[in-house]
């Protein structure tokens, strides 16, 4: 069996860490805690889950801290948790019995993180990290903001799941991060103007956004699902400023990276569906719902657009084009995902007397 060290970085967290804690603490053989400086309860309630509670000043690079906290790992392999991340009952025996059996020729673990999850439980956002990763291999995060985890060798892919249950959303941070190294006169990479473009996009900056994006797709280096998400998430800004005819040529380019995303058929179909153009939109739409999920997906999957989402909207299309068993088929099927939804329950109501 092999031997785990847990590695956080932590400031002000007092409402979340426990929580956190709680469902790790007695599968990690060490814990290992760097503050930040935090002012609230964190460290007292650090010290109740172990004696190895270390100080970090904040200088705004996030790799940095998250580099200080490996430094204090002993055991042969790094876990690393954000406060607000849980671990749930289902992925904490996944991850003991992952424990139990790895190879030790094994360098990194793979884990889905499930950044984001509806009312209903459904999983919102997801996409994949080297989660645990040996210590002897000396691994570095890389970047200020949105850092990563240089990792190389021996990489295994599991379906264990990190869910993240945020409380807050540090509005405008990693934005200023950013702005900050354009002010240093840092030279961005596609990576940098990848996810500057988030941040610009995230807080209602869009035109800035797509010229963030546009350097991204611009550049020949730089991952390919990067530029596949930099098209749609440069299209959902489009839409948002009221260009509807930008909107759907930044879509279909992403075409150009790559097989189509589901995220990008479903973005098609509302495209269609906001013209009335309900035959063309259920097309694209009936296209999302026979995409299977791809568990060796790396990139940013949002399982609403192959799952509720298109099912609704085609409900919706088929409902105006008269076919009301369809139309009840589709809202059926988007109940299976979310049974209490307000929006569900009015169409079944509304279309039970017309089959």
């Amino acid at each position: 069996m092999i031997s785990i060290s847990l590695c956080m970085i932590v400031k002000n967290e007092e409402e979340v860490l426990a929580r956190c804690l709680d469902t790790i603490k007695d599968i990690v053989d060490e814990i290992n805690i760097v503050d930040t400086g935090s002012t609230d309860k964190t460290v007292e309630i650090a010290k109740q889950y172990t004696d190895r509670v270390f100080f970090f000043p904040w200088t705004g690079d996030f790799a940095a801290a998250r580099n200080k906290s490996f430094e204090f790992a002993t055991k042969e392999y790094i876990l690393y948790l954000d406060a607000d991340d849980v671990i749930l009952e289902a992925d904490r025996v996944k991850l003991q019995n992952l424990k139990e059996t790895l190879d030790p020729s094994v360098d990194s673990v793979s884990m889905y993180y499930d950044a984001g999850t509806d009312e209903f439980g459904n999983v919102t956002l997801r996409y994949r990290r080297n989660r645990l990763v040996k210590r002897s291999r000396n691994y570095k995060w890389k970047g200020e903001a949105h850092v990563y985890l240089e990792v190389y060798g021996n990489i295994i892919n599991s379906d264990i799941s990190i869910t993240h249950k945020k409380i807050r959303h540090s509005v405008g941070r990693n934005l200023n991060i950013y702005q900050q190294k354009l002010e240093r006169g840092d030279v961005f990479g596609p990576r940098d103007y990848f996810y500057y473009g988030n941040e610009l996009r995230e807080n209602g900056h869009y035109e800035k956004a797509i010229e963030s994006y546009q350097k991204n797709i611009s550049m020949q280096e730089g991952w390919v699902d990067d530029k596949i998400h930099a098209c749609l998430f440069m299209g959902d800004c489009y839409r948002f400023l009221g260009d509807s005819a930008n909107e759907l040529s930044a879509v279909l380019k992403s075409f150009e990276f790559g097989k189509p995303r589901v995220e990008a058929l479903c973005r098609i179909g509302y495209h269609f569906h906001r013209k009335r153009d309900w035959k063309t939109a259920a097309y694209w739409y009936e296209i999302a719902t026979q995409y299977p999920e791809d568990p060796e997906q790396w990139s940013f999957s949002y399982p609403a657009y192959r799952t509720w989402y298109p099912h609704l909207q085609l409900c919706v299309c088929y409902y105006n084009l008269n076919d009301f068993e369809k139309a009840y088929y589709h809202n059926e099927e988007a109940r299976k995902y979310r049974p209490e939804d307000e929006r569900i329950l009015h169409n079944k109501r509304l279309l039970e007397p017309k089959i």
